[in-house]
């Protein structure tokens, strides 16, 4: 889909949409639970899809009306598929609960996603001496899994933690997590351990590095709201950097997402030329690049993960910003854009199937025009941005042929 941008300024005032981070956690530990729970705020972005399909393949049943998942968990019938489509939150929260069971699961996904890596639970496997096949399109592993010490590299992706944090407590004994450091976007594992136990889950944190699991624990159905996305709110918060005057509401300010700190970044990149570091929040670099781009400059650090996102995120960033006049610096973990006054791009910015680089090059489109490619790509994480920000009083419109 290509979608055309006209210059303009935001104004108005929005919800923040609900968080995906939140809401695939609930609906993980709703499946989980024996009894009927009730997630309110579901949005059918194809990240959530591809959780509510791996949902009914754990054995629950789901209805979706209206951004209201009820779930109906323990009981059903089980299959052995797992279709991830491009989430990896999906994949690398659904691999250990396969590893529950004793038969073949097969979880599969985009190239793309079957690209990023997979260590940890690949170590974890041979360790036990279980079965994980790796191969271009689909993962195969067989349990079960036991109890233990697990030790888990904290530099990857917080997303192995939390996926062995919602199998752990259903083993028959206790097991411990022992964090290798650095430990990368530690608020992520701050939220899972938040929702589990909301849904009547435990888990220690007797140090930094360390998480304790009792096992023979039992989820409990509940009834529970999905907080706003502190995430995608960032996005809409941006046009207020851009000359806008957008009030992003719907937003809890004692979550425990991780991306809250835009709030804090924001003013210091209208005020000059900051660092900011992004290993406990990488979904922002592409939105503090654009917004460092269009302002006085801004260096990452903690960039090194980005390169195993949906995208390089920081080599794209850098390719579509060079469109607008703006050259990049990238290092090994760390990466500067250098603010330069922007012109409109010199060819159509490429999405590069990134939902974060999309509606990061949008905010920059606002203020020069253009058009972007691959703009569906927003469908992952927030299928309804560009009506939102037709409503922001932004002009958006397709392509004429790419109308259906």
């Amino acid at each position: 889909m290509t979608v055309h941008i006209r210059p303009g300024r935001a104004r108005g005032t929005v919800d923040a949409p609900p968080s995906k981070s939140f809401a695939h956690r609930a609906l993980i530990c709703a499946a989980l639970a024996d009894g009927v729970s009730t997630v309110r705020g579901v949005s059918e972005s194809e990240d959530m899809l591809a959780t509510l399909d791996c949902v009914r393949a754990l054995g629950a049943s789901v209805t979706l009306t209206g951004g209201v998942a009820v779930i109906r968990g323990g009981g059903g019938t089980k299959q052995a598929y797992f279709p991830c489509r491009e989430s990896g939150s999906t994949l690398r929260f659904f691999l250990p609960l396969c590893l529950l069971r004793e038969e073949p699961c097969l979880l599969t996904g985009s190239t793309r996603l079957m690209e990023r890596p997979q260590d940890v639970y690949e170590a974890i496997c041979r360790d036990q001496g279980l079965k994980f096949a790796h191969r271009m399109r689909e993962i195969e592993v067989c349990g079960p899994l036991s109890p233990g010490v697990f030790r888990v590299r904290g530099d990857l992706s917080s997303q192995f933690l939390s996926g062995l944090l919602f199998a752990l407590p259903l083993l028959g004994d206790d097991s411990r997590v022992e964090i290798l450091p650095p430990f990368v976007s530690r608020p992520y594992v701050n939220v899972t351990v938040d929702v589990l136990s909301r849904f009547g889950v435990e888990v220690g944190q007797p140090d930094p590095l360390t998480l304790t699991v009792p096992g023979g624990q039992h989820y409990q159905p509940t009834d529970l709201p999905v907080e706003g996305d502190w995430s995608n709110a960032a996005f809409l918060d941006a046009f207020n950097l851009m000359g806008g005057d957008v009030t992003v509401t719907a937003l809890n300010a004692d979550a425990k997402q991780g991306d809250r700190v835009y709030r804090d970044f924001y003013p210091m990149l209208a005020a000059g030329y900051p660092t900011l570091n992004v290993s406990d929040c990488p979904d922002l670099a592409p939105v503090l690049m654009a917004l460092g781009a269009a302002l006085h400059g801004v260096t990452l650090t903690g960039t090194a993960r980005l390169r195993i996102k949906e995208s390089d995120r920081g080599a794209a960033m850098a390719e579509e910003l060079a469109k607008f006049g703006v050259r990049t610096d990238l290092g090994a973990d760390e990466l500067t854009v250098h603010g330069a006054p922007i012109h409109p791009p010199t060819e159509p910015i490429n999405g590069h199937n990134d939902h974060r680089v999309v509606m990061a090059c949008t905010t920059l489109l606002t203020r020069t025009g253009g058009m972007i490619t691959g703009a569906e790509a927003v469908r992952k994480s927030f299928p309804q941005y560009f009506d939102v920000i037709r409503n922001l009083g932004i002009e958006v419109f397709l392509d004429e042929t790419d109308r259906r």
